[in-house]
């Protein structure tokens, strides 16, 4: 059963803008050691994190919550499995909102294209 479902897109230059303007202060409070180590690898690391945070918005927003009732950032982590697929590890306040829900299972869909990022979520589960 479909519990929740979200979706964000958004403009790769705004993060782009946000490392600039902010750097590590950004960086650190927004992703995780994992997702930072995974996009600074990248030849073009502003579209990796463009994709991931708009994963982060689209995941809470299938649970309703956006940032807020403690919520935090890194509540939610972009993670790839042994072929690449995107998946999400839940951890705080949005791990403690699964286990009420339901939630079994978290599916993300992430693309970029042409300076722009876009994240689909599905919370699956049974009520």
């Amino acid at each position: 059963m479909i519990l929740g479902i979200g979706i964000d897109l958004i403009k790769v230059e705004r993060i782009e803008r946000a490392v600039k303007r902010w750097s590590d202060g950004f960086t650190k409070r927004v992703f995780t050691e994992g997702e930072l180590s995974y996009c600074m690898g990248q030849k073009h690391p502003a579209p990796c994190l463009a994709a991931r945070f708009g994963a982060k918005e689209a995941v809470m927003k299938a649970f309703g919550t956006g940032l807020s009732g403690g919520v935090s950032w890194k509540d939610v982590e972009v993670i790839r499995d042994s072929s690449g697929r995107p998946g999400v590890l839940l951890a705080g306040r949005l791990r403690e909102l699964a286990d009420e829900m339901g939630v079994t299972r978290t599916l993300v869909s992430l693309s970029h294209e042409k300076g722009y990022a876009v994240a689909q979520a599905i919370l699956t589960g049974e009520r």
